[in-house]
């Protein structure tokens, strides 16, 4: 069920499936490893071992994990409000546990989340991302703008012009940056896999005035369809992986399920399955039978006029049918 979800709005995407590890076998109590039937396990790396009250504590609660790990969560929001207001964290009792030292993942999750300004955590970052074995025969800006825009606002898409299977996207923020490459890396589209990477690039440069290079850059600065232009926009809530059940909303009420069908068929792939929403017909599911079929039709179909001044909105589901 957490597969999939985000800790916060936007960032740290959760991704979990089975191991092929039989057992678990730990040999220390510390912040990278921890054994919660074994309190009285060493440290290791000279650190600090667990007050004796607190292994009591594990000791009876093992059955409630998750109650440790919102208590973390806690002391982190914590340290992140401390710093907020300039304050040394070594200066606040209780701000730091052994159990609880937060990393840079969980510092840029908060900073992804708009939720505390902290050192060294900028929404900056590297805004550039570097993708590579395009189908240099199919893909435009306009194509990486649509699916990049699933997970962050693009700023400016450039197709390189003597390696044509390589371009450059800006996106607003390190964040998105971030969340874009997580999420595409790996991905099928127009046949061939996709790798994404963070670029050496701190911006993408525009043509010189007067210069044609065929339309392979674009400047989506100032694009009607950013996802993300919203703070607090619910699309933040709604950022899931490439999957091959397809959220569509915004359908006018004359557009009917076979409608639909056809219109996500004829992008190429095939149609597996079709929901309504049973409360609001202005949404639905559809599953095509691919990942690569669904990431094709979000690509054709996002803000597609349906007429009745409604055009389409399409994103990636995080259910099935």
């Amino acid at each position: 069920a957490l597969d999939g979800q985000n800790i916060y709005n936007a960032c740290c995407t959760l991704r979990i499936d089975f191991s092929k590890l039989v057992n678990l076998n730990v040999k220390y109590n510390n912040d990278k490893s921890r054994d919660y039937t074994r309190p009285d396990l060493p440290s290791g790396d000279g650190q600090p071992t667990l007050d004796p009250a607190i292994a009591a504590a594990f000791a009876k609660e093992t059955s409630l994990l998750g109650t440790f790990f919102l208590n973390d969560l806690c002391v982190f929001r914590k340290i992140c409000f401390i710093l907020k207001l300039g304050l040394p964290v070594a200066a606040v009792p209780g701000a730091l546990s052994p159990l609880a030292i937060p990393n840079a993942a969980a510092a840029a999750a908060a900073a992804a989340a708009g939720r505390v300004g902290m050192p060294g955590v900028s929404a900056g970052g590297n805004t550039v991302l570097l993708v590579s074995n395009l189908n240099e025969e199919m893909v435009t800006p306009q194509s990486l703008f649509t699916l990049f825009g699933v997970y962050g606002d693009v700023q400016r898409v450039k197709i390189l012009y003597n390696k044509k299977d390589s371009a450059l996207i800006q996106m607003a923020d390190g964040n998105q940056s971030q969340l874009a490459m997580s999420h595409l890396n790996g991905q099928k589209m127009y046949g061939k896999i996709i790798r994404v990477t963070l670029s050496k690039h701190q911006t993408v440069q525009l043509p010189r005035e007067g210069l044609d290079d065929q339309g392979l850059t674009k400047d989506f600065g100032n694009s009607p369809l950013h996802r993300f232009k919203k703070p607090g926009s619910k699309n933040f809530q709604n950022i899931f992986p490439p999957s091959a059940t397809l959220h569509l909303s915004n359908i006018p009420p004359s557009v009917a399920e076979e409608d639909l069908r056809t219109l996500f068929a004829n992008t190429g792939g095939t149609v597996k399955a079709f929901k309504f929403f049973q409360r609001d017909h202005k949404m639905a599911l559809l599953q095509m039978s691919t990942v690569e079929e669904a990431i094709q039709a979000l690509i054709d179909l996002h803000n597609y006029n349906l007429g009745e001044s409604h055009h389409l909105r399409v994103s990636f589901s995080k259910s099935t049918i």
